[in-house]
């Protein structure tokens, strides 16, 4: 089965390549592994005789999770030299300017001639892995370079290739992690039965992360802040088209609705499509009042009916300004996006139906924090209850943030395993 990795990875990049032709994201994916070993040579020049921990991430959200480790080491250790890789464009792109991080940079191909380059310029003293990330050849050649080697808040399921008769070569890389940090019991209990006990249940970073964010938001979007006004108002964040046709049909009949969409994707055609679809109700752009007097579009916002915010990197910070909110991502076979960043603000949350590879999302439908939907139809009787009724969030409201508060601490947790008296 190795061969076939091996050739699955250069046919990968192949494939790549192609699409770059017609693709922006598959483009940059290949333009940042162009010259990328003198680029690394470049980034690690400076270090020293500093001890090097690299912490590497397959894009934005598994980011987040790394983010805590992360920023406690840099203060708990702060002679350490941090190194950070992605694979994904989107995670480069946004965090390539990190400044916790020592250096940025993209991960190589996990090819054997990449992997022994890589590792001989980086010369980790530890390499730590995020969530899903089982790169065969790295995994392999660490183990036998004797780097420590982690992997936190990784979650394991039933259909993963490990647990398959024909998956034999990736549970050998699962043996090259000196601890597994896993999110629940059903993934320490699988490890197990493939005879893997160097396992610790710590839970998911995320949520001292979001904490993080909910505890240090202080800071007032006034164009956010002018369009909520005392009004109750809700957001609908990182949504694809497929959210936005159920929000759409399920506005019909509402009154008083204050919605703050936060689209996935910003580009101008897929803002001009969400103008497009909800043209029977006053929208207003967010780059259209930001860096303005308030007294310019206070008008426009206070008699809109739904605020667009066609920018990124906003969304955690404007949560606290809903009083509950749907998360998107749930129609597509890849499923919903983070719940955690609003549900910390005491927002409950409702999605679409692909939602069951995430753990939160299940734990919080069954505690009645979350709702899965499949239509606006479904939607409209939550939306008009929430919208409606006195006092109909106080439970569900209660039930996010009791549940945030019962899962905090897996960062300390990772902090003392790993990296005390390192």
């Amino acid at each position: 089965m190795r061969p076939l990795y091996n050739t699955g990875i250069y046919l990968y990049y192949l494939a790549a390549s192609v699409a770059a032709l017609f693709n922006r994201k598959a483009a940059l994916f290949i333009s940042g592994r162009k010259g990328l070993v003198k680029s690394l040579e470049e980034k690690l020049k400076d270090r020293g005789d500093r001890n090097t921990a690299w912490f590497h991430c397959s894009s934005v959200g598994e980011f987040e999770q790394a983010r805590p480790v992360i920023e406690k080491l840099r203060r708990d250790y702060p002679q350490t030299f941090i190194f950070l890789t992605f694979f994904s464009p989107s995670g480069y792109e946004l965090r390539k300017n990190y400044d916790v991080a020592d250096a940025v940079a993209y991960l190589p191909m996990d090819t054997r001639r990449n992997v022994r380059r890589f590792l001989d310029i980086v010369r980790p003293s530890v390499a730590v892995f995020v969530k899903y990330e089982f790169w065969y050849n790295y995994l392999i050649s660490l183990r036998k370079s004797g780097v420590p080697t982690y992997i936190i808040s990784a979650i394991f399921r039933p259909d993963q290739i490990f647990f398959k008769w024909y998956g034999a070569f990736m549970r050998e890389a699962l043996r090259c992690y000196n601890l597994l940090f896993v999110q629940n019991e059903e993934s320490s209990r699988l490890l197990a039965g493939l005879g893997i006990d160097n396992v610790v249940i710590a839970g998911d970073t995320r949520f001292d992360r979001v904490k993080e964010i909910c505890d240090t938001n202080n800071v007032r979007n006034e164009v956010v802040e002018t369009f909520a006004g005392d009004r109750m108002t809700w957001v609908a964040g990182s949504t694809w088209d497929g959210d936005e046709a159920v929000i759409c049909g399920a506005l019909k009949g509402l009154s008083d609705n204050r919605l703050v969409l936060v689209p996935h994707e910003v580009g101008p055609q897929r803002i001009s499509d969400i103008q497009r679809r909800f043209s029977e109700y006053s929208v207003v752009l967010y780059s259209e009042c930001e860096g303005k007097d308030v007294e310019e579009y206070r008008r426009k916002v206070q008699e809109a009916d739904i605020l667009v915010i066609d920018c990124v990197g906003i969304l955690s910070k404007i949560y606290k300004y809903g009083s509950f909110a749907y998360i998107g991502g749930g129609f597509n076979p890849s499923g919903i996006h983070n719940i955690l960043e609003a549900a910390t603000y005491g927002c409950p949350v409702v999605f679409g139906p692909h939602y069951s590879k995430f753990q939160e999302a299940r734990d919080l439908v069954a505690l009645g924090g979350a709702f899965s939907v499949t239509s606006s139809g479904q939607l409209h009787p939550i939306l008009e209850k929430w919208t409606g009724v006195p006092d109909a969030l106080s439970v569900p409201s209660k039930v996010c943030t009791d549940y945030i508060e019962s899962h905090l601490g897996a960062s300390d947790m990772i902090m003392e395993r790993i990296f005390k008296n390192r």
